[in-house]
């Protein structure tokens, strides 16, 4: 009998690694992936109509958590530029917040005084380690990441991770109950997959035009979340469709609202 869990042990790959190859269960051409995300192998095939997920852990070497080591401390070698400041109530972060509902304050909001930018910084345990700027002119591109990591642009301290599109939206998300997980990009990246394997559940909510994209994501985050659950909206999340509000409350596991 094939043993799945053995081939993915079989294919050795290291910490941090990925492998992408032919799916042994439906023969789908490279739709098998396998991540090593500090001792914890996660695998998935992206077809649609294959079901195949899972993740077991192997031994880490000491140069595995040597590099790892080495890896966190270069990610916070990031400083934002000179001309990126505090938002000091300034007229256009202030137009903004004020548009969109979002405390300048609670979010860390910065401003690009060179290009004209609302500022997110991407912050992890109080660190600053990139920062995504949003143009409030006709300036393109509109969005903007200022520094090489990878990593989500997150708002919130609840225990559900909402995964949306942009900054905007997970800073309205953001809560007691949810994070916003802003993917910021087409795809996720091996450091968005490892972010959300803190969570046990997670809401897939991207925008309604963006259906194959949505389903995609929620398949492939199956690999990294035990429960992973995908929100059809009406409109953007950041435009407080009453709807869709509902809807996200209704796919919220209820000791989870109840306890909140």
């Amino acid at each position: 009998m094939f043993n799945l869990k053995q081939y993915v042990i079989d294919l050795d790959v290291r910490n941090d690694g990925s492998v992408r190859t032919n799916c042994p269960v439906c023969k789908g051409y490279k739709t098998f992936t396998v991540t090593n995300n500090m001792g914890v192998l996660l695998w998935n095939c992206y077809k649609v109509t294959c079901d195949v997920g899972g993740r077991s852990k192997v031994r880490l070497t000491i140069e595995d958590i040597k590099n790892k080591h080495k890896l966190d401390i270069d990610k916070e070698n990031f400083s934002l530029p000179e001309y990126i400041v505090p938002h000091r109530d300034r007229w256009e972060t202030t137009t903004f917040c004020t548009k969109w509902n979002i405390d300048a304050d609670a979010v860390n909001l910065h401003y690009d005084v060179k290009e004209k930018r609302v500022v997110f910084p991407v912050e992890n345990n109080g660190t600053i380690l990139d920062a995504v700027g949003r143009a409030v002119t006709s300036r393109l591109p509109k969005w903007k990441r200022y520094g090489k990591n990878d990593l989500p642009y997150t708002f919130g301290c609840g225990s559900v991770a909402v995964v949306v599109e942009d900054c905007v939206s997970a800073s309205v998300v953001g809560s007691e109950v949810y994070v916003g997980v802003a993917v910021l990009g087409t795809s996720l990246s091996e450091a968005h997959k490892k972010y959300m394997t803190r969570f046990s559940t997670a809401i897939v909510a991207l925008d309604p035009d963006a259906l194959p994209k949505t389903l995609s994501f929620a398949k492939e985050l199956k690999a990294y979340v035990k429960d992973v659950r995908v929100l059809m909206l009406k409109d953007d999340l950041k435009y407080y469709n009453e709807e869709d509000i509902d809807n996200l409350h209704n796919l919220t596991p209820k000791e989870i609202l109840t306890w909140n």
